[in-house]
């Protein structure tokens, strides 16, 4: 749920109370929750994609892929792979490896997984790459510009700037 910090405030006995208005009605939950202990998480709103970026996406992708005669998703993965912000790298028991992979992947296309040696005995370390499902407008943006790049190397041609910034809400991707 999507809100604005208003106040925040530290009690003499150290304990503290957070704020927040909220953009959506919270009532229903407010009746379920007022009396139970709660898990919260504050973090800074990014906007979403939007599915006309996504779209478009899909267009140079396809078009990467005709030209270049390999799967749309091999270029569509590898574009994945370059875009920053968008992994975690864990440290994971040998044991356990093949079983995170594969459950990974099971959550679309652009979950990949790639596997580097770990210093610690018993260990590998595991880069976990998110799907563009997941991606912000920044993240999009930047998979996008990914695109038209690799489409500019092959001589593929794509939209004017102006209409790609308006695809990318105006603002290339800026949040």
């Amino acid at each position: 749920m999507r809100g604005k910090i208003i106040d925040f405030s530290l009690s003499f006995d150290g304990r503290q109370r957070l704020t927040v208005e909220l953009s959506e009605d919270f009532r229903s939950q407010y009746d379920k929750l007022k009396d139970s202990e709660i898990d919260v998480t504050v973090k800074q709103y990014r906007k979403k994609r939007s599915l006309d970026a996504n779209a478009y996406a899909w267009v140079l992708i396809d078009k990467l892929a005709e030209t270049m005669q390999i799967p749309k998703s091999e270029v569509y993965r590898a574009a994945i792979r370059n875009v920053g912000g968008v992994s975690e790298t864990v440290c994971v028991t040998d044991r356990a490896v093949d079983k995170l992979c594969e459950g990974w992947s099971r959550q679309g296309l652009g979950w990949q997984t790639e596997r580097f040696p770990s210093k610690i005995a018993g260990c590998t370390n595991v880069i976990l790459y998110y799907g563009s499902s997941t991606f912000d407008t920044r993240q999009m943006s930047s998979l996008i510009n990914t695109l038209i790049d690799d489409c500019m190397t092959v001589g593929i041609e794509t939209k004017s700037k102006e209409e790609i910034e308006s695809l990318l809400g105006g603002n290339n991707g800026k949040t």
